[in-house]
């Protein structure tokens, strides 16, 4: 008897030990947490500083355009004109949602006068327009004038959730720039420019592709979510706190 009642004493004296090295592990998860999203919002203020003074600036031509992108890798959404004749055979479909609705943005070489191409996001078509014969008034022909905002390409697949892209049915989930020029039998070392370029609202005849589609209001909610998470943090030390002043009392 004595032996059973020395067991359940040990363990009921190890259990408050256990509890507070559990809380404290959650404890500094929740910290952590709370610490990343300071730092997110940081991130997420800048990068909205920068994209509302770069987008007020004036349009840049693409060989000044280049020249940033050459010096700092970083060219996102700088405003830029271009001029050129639209390779429409050559166009990608980018599967992609606008004011609710799903589609694709299109996506279509811009022949420079140079014999290079630079990408041109044209805007967003509904699903039953994928096929460029159902608006052939928007596949404007002959010299065009584009003004938009350069944007970065992207390194490489940016997460494992999206699909694989589809080259076969012509649909993209990410926007590999490579993978499209290949497709659309571009010289992609030497005649392809290194970036996008995201058309401004300019309607297009019959409506299609509807441009100035790139997304400038950044949500930013980062503050709400640190505050969330050291609040339960807070909460959990307040429990805490609570159940070792009760358990002391009661010794």
């Amino acid at each position: 008897m004595s032996t059973t009642v020395k067991g359940a004493s040990h363990t009921h004296a190890r259990f408050p030990w256990l509890a507070l090295v559990l809380a404290g592990i959650v404890f500094a998860m929740l910290i952590g947490l709370g610490t990343w999203q300071l730092q997110r919002l940081q991130w997420k203020e800048a990068l909205i500083a920068t994209i509302d003074q770069r987008t007020k600036a004036e349009p840049l031509s693409l060989e000044d355009v280049e020249l940033q992108y050459g010096r700092t890798g970083d060219v996102d959404y700088t405003p830029v004109v271009v001029t050129g004749e639209f390779m429409h055979e050559a166009e990608r479909h980018f599967f992609a949602t606008w004011q609710g609705a799903s589609g694709y943005y299109v996506y279509t070489p811009l022949r420079l006068e140079t014999g290079r191409s630079v990408f041109v996001n044209r805007g967003f078509v509904p699903f039953d327009k994928k096929d460029a014969s159902t608006r052939q008034q928007g596949q404007v022909t002959g010299v065009q004038t584009v003004k938009g905002l350069a944007r970065n390409p992207l390194p490489g697949k940016p997460s494992a959730m999206l699909p694989d892209n589809d080259p076969d049915k012509n649909i993209f989930f990410w926007k590999d720039l490579r993978a499209m020029a290949v497709l659309s039998g571009l010289d992609v070392d030497r005649g392809v420019v290194p970036f996008f370029i995201d058309a401004d609202s300019q309607p297009n005849p019959g409506g299609l592709p509807q441009g100035g589609v790139t997304m400038i209001d950044m949500p930013n909610s980062h503050l709400q979510y640190a505050v969330t998470w050291y609040g339960l943090a807070a909460a959990l030390a307040g429990v805490l706190g609570i159940w070792l002043y009760r358990r002391r009392k009661a010794v």
